[in-house]
Order: C-alpha cells, then sequence, then structure tokens
C-alpha cells in the first residue's frame, strides 16, 4: 500500500511540474518562462531532496548493518557505495533533463 502511494504521488508530481516547465512559449523573458524556470528549479529540488533522503536512509541501514555484523563490513560497505552511486545517478539525470529543458526554451 505504501508503495503504491509513494509511487501514485512522484507520478503525480512529476506530471504537476512536468506541465509548468512545458509552459513557456520560447519567446524569451515572459511569463510563461518563468513558470517554466519555476518548475524546473522545484523539480530540481525535489529529486535532490528525495536522493538525499535515500542515501540517508541507505547509509543508516549500512551503518546498522556493521554495528551488528562487523564482520561483513566489506560486502556492506562495498554494496553501500554501489547503491549510493545509483542514486546519485537520479539526481544528476535530473538535472541534465532541466539543462536540457532551460537551453530548449531559450
Amino acid at each position: 500500500m505504501r508503495k503504491t502511494l509513494l509511487i501514485s504521488l512522484s507520478t503525480l508530481m512529476m506530471l504537476t511540474f512536468a506541465t509548468a516547465a512545458m509552459a513557456a512559449d520560447g519567446t524569451g523573458l515572459s511569463t510563461g518562462f518563468g513558470i517554466a524556470v519555476l518548475g524546473m528549479a522545484l523539480g530540481i529540488g525535489l529529486a535532490a531532496a528525495g536522493c538525499g533522503f535515500a542515501q540517508g536512509t541507505a547509509v543508516k541501514a549500512a551503518c546498522e548493518g556493521i554495528a551488528r555484523n562487523p564482520d561483513a563490513s566489506g560486502k556492506i560497505s562495498s554494496t553501500l557505495i554501489l547503491g549510493l552511486a545509483f542514486i546519485e545517478s537520479l539526481a544528476i539525470y535530473a538535472l541534465l533533463v532541466d539543462l536540457i529543458l532551460i537551453f530548449i526554451k531559450i
């Protein structure tokens, strides 16, 4: 239930901010362009916040795992680093999409 709710809310927010990002008419610094920049800023802000929350949760779980079983610290650390790289790539993808949208609109 929680996973379905999270997916539904994230899809709704993505559609809301994508609409704001695409509202620019491409004629320079008009009102539509300001709305587009606002939508892009909110989009990357939410992506960064989500990735930060996920990274904090992952580090917390890794620290608890190492505290419970210090012998497995090597495997836990390597899995943690790989997972953090994947999580960080999501924020980078969101940034790239926002940059592409900004340069298309200008």
